[in-house]
């Protein structure tokens, strides 16, 4: 890839890290022996440390869960050398899948990540325990994640974060919708008393994707009885390029130069967050927070070369004479805030708060061109603005009842929930949608700005709903071997009604060294007010089994008249049944590990139809209106699938007689989707007797075949005298792109990734030289049916990306 010199960066980077290694050796013959019995009983600490996710217990512990759960500290998201949430997760969590695709539109600016193979939005987002909104932007392209708004972890600023507890278990009967793959809770950072600040730089290793991430957070009194702890992050992310050369039209004078970009984007991001509390009585704390967000984005979509418009449109070539790469300006603004009283009343204890929280995305397309306007045509259009916002009124009670004959107590919680959601689409300029008089070789304008369309006032609305929710949570130690939980929760939506969760859970310890736990529990997601209402146009790429032709298609709701001739019905909720067991060790040497097993059956899920495309739909789209428009789409209950898998975690510490010790750490999940049941197709009234599958293979393979079957990580941690080495190898297992056809399908072996990055502490200060994917790799390139002439040189879908190695440098200061 690029030029067959070696960077600077990446030269000075390897000397530097086998110098230090080489010192840290060296000094290694001087250390002093410790106590190893401290760093032992310190391990022992760590298991007993209390969590808040998945129970409503006040004493329950990693170790003693009756459901998965895994606690990041700030050290393991700064050993991943990753300046973003969704990229540490990647590498810490072996059930997270986080691609990082390219010429996908909006997709590029928000990347979705997804737990368990299941879609993004399955997985709820909790900060400090309380709902997360999801992103405006739904994801309509050919990635991961296509049809889903999840929440943007990327949004929330890595510095802040004081610890993230994982569950690895359905939880829509505690938390309410979304949580069917599992629950992703994210404690900030807060105190009085501590704080860091630091700066990164990293570069590529073909030299390009410069990286700079500067951070600081730091606590402050609130008079006698609170605090208030801030942090503020700045992250600056340089585009990288894999593109291919483009060998379309020997006449054109871009003819086999790199003309696209496909990489990472260009990214500049402000973020910021406030925790605070304060005891207004002995018996009531003030609390609040607050996440602020700010990313700019640039992409790039295809390239129009000089020869696809010469013969049709002067007006472009005078402005274009060497063809031109339109460019997508993403502005994506988050805000959370959370307003709450918790304390203690009659022997309850109550948390009643108030979460507004909402995300804004708006993007102007710049070096485009709109054909129908001719001369008239701007080059830049602002293609309108997309805003969720979510409104949240908690009250939570909790309390431990004892009840005669029991030993332990109950710890009985209820709790009452308000939401109110708000999906907003304002329209674009007019020229970024316009239809003017200029016409095609098809004798029809070819209307809206390349690349993206603006939305129309057709596609511009307000839509609201609201819901409310009530639910009942049982939890007890029955004996001193076997704990047993009982969850039920009613939630009522104002747009489709009712539904109750409810989730069993228990826990029987064999003896000191093994433990068992299981869980059974249903959920269920509601379609977002994006699946319902979203609408648009846009040039989307279709696989049509030759290779990939640019078509005009268009995103319908589904109460939209065309949607329906199409085949589009109301949607209903996705419902889903969870099957937890699993084994937990904890032998006497410091060993920590879990086996759990897990299968998750949802019905009626929500997927985006296939590019439903060809003369018949075309020429009904053109009989309802749209004259400039090659296919439809539209969001469907279309399948129902069965998710079965297993994680295997481990830690183990091993205390060295020098006083250093190794901290050995890993994890494998399988992970294998099948779909039990694909619904009759609807009538398709429009097509004149014609039916197409509304559910297309390539969105069936996503399904089943679109992520890693396997992924497995072992790392180690050593740390002697004032180093820290840390290394870490990940294998990702194979997986499949399929095309429209079989003879377009295409599947990617494993790959091993290896992270190193030495660290040296000293007064507070921390210097850090690292490497991700050191030794480079790649996965295959697309072969002739995906590759785009040569020019879509690796897949979209790959699980690491493909942008090769990365290598940074840090300097930190604690205090």
């Amino acid at each position: 890839m690029g030029s067959t010199t070696m960077p600077l960066s990446r030269t000075l980077t390897r000397s530097l890290l086998a110098g230090c290694i080489a010192a840290a050796l060296m000094s290694t013959a001087h250390a002093q022996s410790t106590n190893t019995d401290n760093a032992k009983n310190k391990k022992a600490t760590e298991l007993q440390t209390v969590v808040v996710t998945g129970t409503r217990s006040f004493d329950r512990t990693e170790a003693d869960s009756m459901a998965p759960i895994d606690v990041l500290s700030p050290q393991d998201l700064k050993n991943t050398g990753a300046t973003n949430l969704a990229s540490a997760l990647r590498t810490l969590l072996p059930s997270l899948n986080f691609p990082q695709p390219s010429v996908t539109d909006a997709t590029d600016a928000t990347q979705p990540a997804q737990l368990r193979g299941l879609s993004p939005d399955q997985t709820l987002v909790l900060i400090n325990g309380k709902r997360q909104h999801s992103t405006a932007v739904l994801n309509t392209n050919g990635s991961l994640g296509r049809g889903s708004s999840p929440v943007d972890l990327n949004a929330i600023p890595i510095n802040a974060i004081d610890h993230i507890e994982v569950l690895r278990d359905g939880a829509a009967a505690q938390y309410g919708s979304d949580a069917i793959a599992g629950v992703i809770n994210v404690i900030l950072k807060g105190g009085a008393k501590h704080g860091s600040a630091s700066i990164t730089g990293g570069q590529y290793d073909t030299g390009d994707g410069d990286t700079w991430h500067g951070g600081a957070d730091g606590g402050f009194k609130l008079g006698d009885g609170g605090w208030v702890h801030l942090s503020a992050n700045y992250m600056h992310q340089d585009p990288t390029n894999r593109a291919g050369p483009d060998p379309r039209y020997p006449a054109d004078p871009t003819y086999n130069t790199v003309t696209f970009h496909y990489g990472l984007p260009q990214t500049k991001a402000k973020q910021a967050a406030i925790n605070l509390q304060y005891d207004l009585t002995p018996n009531a704390q003030l609390y609040a927070f607050s996440l602020f967000n700010k990313r700019n984005v640039s992409s790039q979509g295809f390239f129009r070369s000089l020869s696809t418009y010469a013969s049709q449109y002067p007006n472009a070539v005078a402005q274009y004479p060497g063809g031109y790469l339109p460019v997508e300006n993403s502005a994506i603004r988050d805000d959370s805030e959370v307003l709450g009283v918790r304390g203690k009343v009659a022997g309850w204890n109550y948390d009643v708060s108030y979460n507004t929280g909402g995300n804004h995305w708006k993007m102007h397309t710049s070096n485009t061109w709109n054909y129908s306007l001719g001369a008239n045509s701007p080059t830049v259009f602002q293609i309108g603005t997309l805003t969720n916002r979510e409104n949240l009124l908690n009250a939570d009670f909790s309390r431990d009842v004892h009840f005669p004959g029991m030993d332990a107590p109950v710890t009985v919680a209820w709790g009452l929930e308000y939401r109110h959601e708000k999906f907003e689409i304002k329209q674009g300029d007019g020229a970024s949608y316009a239809c003017g008089p200029v016409l095609g070789a098809s004798g029809y304008p070819s209307c809206g700005g390349q690349v993206f369309s603006g939305y129309t006032p057709n596609d511009a609305g307000s839509h609201s709903r609201h819901n409310r929710s009530i639910y009942l949570d049982l939890e007890s130690d029955l004996t001193n071997k076997f704990s047993a939980g009982l969850a039920v929760r009613n939630e009522h939506y104002s747009d489709f009604g009712g539904t109750t969760s409810w989730k069993a859970s228990g826990r029987y310890a064999f003896n000191d060294t093994v433990a068992a736990r299981a869980t059974v529990s249903t959920g269920f997601r509601a379609p977002s007010l994006q699946q319902e209402y979203y609408s648009s146009t846009a040039t989307n790429f279709v696989n049509t089994g030759s290779g990939l032709v640019p078509v005009q298609i268009r995103t319908f709701p589904v109460d939209d008249p065309a949607a329906q001739a199409l085949g589009a019905q109301p949607l209903k909720p996705e419902k889903s049944h969870n099957y937890s067991f699993g084994l937990v060790f904890t032998p006497a040497n410091g060993l920590y590990a879990t086996l759990d097993a897990y299968q998750i059956d949802i019905d009626n899920r929500i997927i985006l139809s296939g590019n439903l495309t060809g003369s018949a739909v075309q020429t009904y789209l053109m009989s309802a209106g749209f004259t400039d428009v090659g296919g439809g789409r539209f969001f469907t209950n279309a399948v129902d699938t069965r998710t079965r898998g297993a994680d295997l975690v481990a830690t183990y510490p091993w205390y060295l007689q020098s006083g250093s010790t190794v901290k050995f750490t890993g994890g494998m999940n399988y992970n294998k989707t099948d779909i039990r049941k694909i619904a009759n197709n609807p009538p398709q009234l429009g097509l004149a007797g014609l039916t197409l599958p509304i559910i297309d293979r390539q969105e069936q393979g996503r399904i089943t075949v679109g992520t890693p079957r396997t992924k497995t990580f072992v790392g180690a941690d050593w740390s002697v005298n004032h180093w820290t080495f840390h290394s870490q190898a990940t294998r990702y297992g194979t997986w499949t792109s399929r095309g429209s056809s079989a003879s377009s399908d295409q599947t990617f072996s494993a790959k091993v990734l290896l992270d190193l990055s030495v660290s040296y502490a000293q007064s507070g200060w921390t210097f850090t030289l690292g490497g991700n994917n050191v030794t480079n790799v790649y996965p295959e390139k697309n072969d002739a049916n995906n590759n785009y002439h040569g020019i879509l040189t690796y897949p979209l879908t790959s699980p690491y990306g493909f942008s090769g190695a990365y290598y940074y440098g840090s300097v930190a200061y604690d205090w």
